[in-house]
């Protein structure tokens, strides 16, 4: 029997879990339970921001993914991996957490368009969610890369991870969306990044020595991405344009909220 295809999503944001219901947030929902109708296999991710309520979205650890280490400069932030279910859905979604990060200043996702912790949210994001994919052994034709908080992941499967099984042959989808952040990460973003086996200078040349504002990230996003999907009508304009020039499909935005048109367009980027 054929095995399914896999696609793991990388969510800035996903309903119910924050509580208000955005388009983006109900799309990020969405979707994976409509590639799981049509016969894919999907896992689910986002950072555990600290006004998602555990108890009564019913979250817990898993311990058998949690406890390791990730460093980011000369710091070490332990990773601890929770889920829960959407029943509904009949899916789980997991969540990278720390309490430094995501808990100190409250934590939640409303401040995170303005918090100082942001730049070291986006790496201890992007490994979490990686080295516990490695964990569990699981290895994504498609990864589904949505907002600005999920920005790293294409340059990490590129560069630091190329030589692993796991992602060799992984496509990487970027959604953008409408949602900015505003306070620029310091000028040593980049050097932190540096300090990641497998990244080098060159890799990360248009922000190195720079405040890395959210146009900046999204340009480095796109650069390691092989897919492009506009999740809303009103994007970043020269986030847009930049993206036009890279010869990279494209999904543009639609106000037909039918989901057959993502399902089409992931099964066109598998059958390259």
């Amino acid at each position: 029997m054929k095995e399914p295809k896999r696609i793991l999503f990388c969510s800035q944001e996903i309903y119910p879990y924050l509580s208000e219901e955005t388009p983006v947030r109900l799309l990020n929902r969405q979707l994976p339970e409509y590639f799981q109708q049509n016969g894919f296999e999907t896992r689910n991710f986002m950072p555990k921001f600290g006004d998602i309520n555990e108890r009564r979205n019913q979250l817990h650890e898993v311990i058998r993914l949690s406890g390791m280490n990730l460093i980011i400069e000369d710091t070490d932030y332990p990773l601890l991996i929770k889920v829960a279910s959407i029943p509904s859905a009949r899916m789980q979604v997991y969540f990278t957490d720390n309490d430094d990060l995501f808990h100190r200043n409250k934590g939640t996702s409303g401040d995170v368009v303005d918090s100082p912790e942001n730049d070291n949210r986006t790496i201890f994001f992007a490994r979490g969610v990686i080295e516990t994919v490695k964990k569990q052994h699981w290895t994504p034709d498609i990864v589904h890369c949505s907002g600005w908080m999920a920005a790293l992941i294409p340059l990490f499967l590129k560069r630091a991870y190329s030589d692993e099984p796991f992602f060799r042959n992984s496509k990487v989808v970027l959604m953008i969306d409408d949602k900015e952040y505003t306070v620029p990460f310091s000028t040593r973003y980049a050097s932190k990044l540096c300090l990641l086996p497998g990244i080098s200078p060159n890799d990360i040349r248009m922000i190195d020595g720079f405040p890395v504002g959210y146009e900046e990230l999204m340009r480095l996003a796109i650069d390691y991405s092989d897919a492009i999907v506009f999740a809303t009508e009103k994007i970043n304009t020269r986030v847009q344009n930049y993206a036009a020039t890279k010869n990279k499909p494209i999904l543009e935005y639609s106000p037909d909220s039918s989901r057959e048109r993502y399902l089409e367009f992931y099964r066109g980027l598998l059958a390259e």
